[in-house]
């Protein structure tokens, strides 16, 4: 399967783009961040779901791994499907959305076409409870805060324990190895 493509933005018709991998056209379903951050000649990295069946075989793009685990996470929902999922994205980032998950905003959700309120309240439903789990796998692109993770793991510490103290410092550090002595210090307390 397709996980990751590198390329150049050859063709734009919203919201497939064409991406050039060395001579090899892929037509990819991007995400909304994709489509307003990059042009035809830019070239971008995207992370791709495979999606396959009986009659198709579709790339869904994303401009990281973590909006790439949120469409998963709502792929897993019964009665949604790869456009609905990526329809969900045009609404708003993958922080707006894990937002609207939290505070249970069907209308959020029912913007989408062909995303009715049942299937709202079943999005929400079924991953409230999954979203700690997103949390805990950093849907942020910021590999500082890998980095600092992967250190503390090293001292011993557990990913659990590593996590609890970067959001204790906050944004105190501006280093990765000054939010390691940060985050060691308050582990030590």
């Amino acid at each position: 399967m397709i996980g990751l493509l590198t390329g150049t933005l050859l063709i734009r018709n919203d919201p497939y783009i064409i991406l050039d991998v060395h001579g090899v056209g892929y037509k990819v379903c991007a995400a909304a961040d994709i489509l307003a951050k990059f042009h035809v000649g830019d070239t971008l990295t995207i992370s791709i779901h495979t999606h396959v069946r009986e009659d198709a075989l579709e790339l869904f793009g994303f401009s990281d791994q973590g909006g790439l685990t949120l469409f998963e996470l709502l792929l897993s929902v019964s009665g949604i499907g790869p456009k609905t999922a990526i329809g969900i994205f045009g609404l708003g980032n993958k922080e707006k959305i894990i937002g609207a998950i939290r505070s249970a905003d069907v209308d959020f959700f029912t913007g989408v076409p062909r995303l009715g309120r049942k299937n709202a309240q079943k999005i929400i439903i079924e991953l409230k409870n999954k979203i700690g789990s997103v949390a805990d796998l950093d849907l942020q692109s910021d590999g500082e805060v890998h980095d600092v993770v992967v250190a503390l793991t090293g001292f011993g510490f557990s990913q659990e324990e590593a996590k609890m103290a970067l959001r204790e410092i906050g944004e105190s550090g501006s280093t990765t190895s000054e939010k390691v002595r940060l985050a060691l210090k308050y582990l030590g307390k």
